[in-house]
């Protein structure tokens, strides 16, 4: 039997022009952020979710330090609460219906019946590691895939900061060669490698546990003609210069970049970075709220 997952809330309300600084101050401590627009926009209710117990005190000291270094007031409270605990894991599977994005059908194990005729299904049921397809991001970086592969065959891919493996998955089954899906998390990693085996590719996904490109094994299997990375802005931004060197070079045909987990306000932020790397943006897909982006290296001109 599956236990409940117990969780803590970490709410505040703020003005409008704070809301950026607190959405940032909370995806650093915790697994899940929110916000919700109240009093017509003027101001927004901010929630963070963590697996650990928070220090409440602590907490509101340092978010009104980073308040204050943006030249703004800090909130008039910050609450901390235990969300009633949950068979998450339960909850999600009996609400999770399949999906279709592009020419993929996602679905959980519960589904029974024929998927559609054409589509390449995935089977995924919600579990320990991020990326069921039902997430903005998830569900872009799929839709940026299925584009890719209308004009183009990929030869080495890689999936970094796999979670539960989706984008290693569709990968492996839209071009029947071999992806390397990494993820700083030892359960990730092994989420991947399940879920792989039990869509009939595992022995195309190498599912790896380390630190991004500085995990030997990353940097052995590469140059890589496309790199899809599913995390957040500032990660991404830190890993700029080592994504772009193990892109396929302009002489060798150049290669693709598929970057998501980002708000809509940190697209061009983003984009620039790997901008100053010599990659250029041939795609933006905006889905409630979130963007992706989809950055190419160019072929060398004959």
């Amino acid at each position: 039997m599956i236990e409940p997952t117990f969780l803590w809330r970490i709410e505040t309300e703020v003005p409008a022009v704070a809301r950026p600084v607190v959405e940032d101050f909370l995806e650093q401590r915790c697994v899940a952020v929110m916000a919700f627009e109240i009093a017509d926009g003027v101001a927004w209710r901010v929630e963070g979710f963590t697996g650990a117990e928070p220090d409440g005190s602590a907490l509101a000291r340092d978010l009104a330090g980073a308040l204050a270094a943006a030249g703004m007031a800090p909130p008039a409270r910050l609450g901390c609460e235990q969300v009633a605990p949950r068979d998450w894991l339960a909850d999600n599977l009996a609400s999770f219906p399949p999906l279709e994005i592009g020419r993929y059908f996602i679905h959980g194990s519960h589904f029974e019946a024929r998927p559609p005729a054409g589509k390449l299904a995935i089977r995924l049921d919600p579990g320990t590691a991020f990326g069921s397809g039902e997430h903005a991001t998830t569900a872009a970086c799929l839709e940026a895939i299925d584009g890719l592969a209308r004009r183009r065959q990929a030869r080495r891919p890689l999936d970094m900061g796999c979670g539960s493996g989706i984008l290693a998955v569709a990968m492996a089954k839209t071009w029947r060669v071999p992806v390397v899906a990494s993820d700083l998390d030892p359960e990730a990693a092994r989420v991947t490698a399940v879920n792989a085996r039990r869509n009939g590719v595992g022995g195309w996904v190498r599912a790896r546990c380390g630190r991004g490109f500085e995990l030997p094994a990353v940097r052995r299997d590469g140059p890589y003609d496309l790199i899809c990375a599913n995390i957040l802005a500032r990660p991404l931004i830190a890993m700029a210069g080592a994504l772009t060197r193990n892109l396929r070079p302009a002489a060798d045909g150049g290669g693709t970049a598929v970057l998501s987990g980002l708000l809509e306000r940190d697209g061009n932020w983003v984009a620039q970075a790997y901008r100053s790397h010599g990659l250029r943006l041939s795609r933006r897909i905006v889905r409630d709220g979130w963007t992706t982006l989809v950055m190419e290296r160019r072929p060398a001109a004959l």
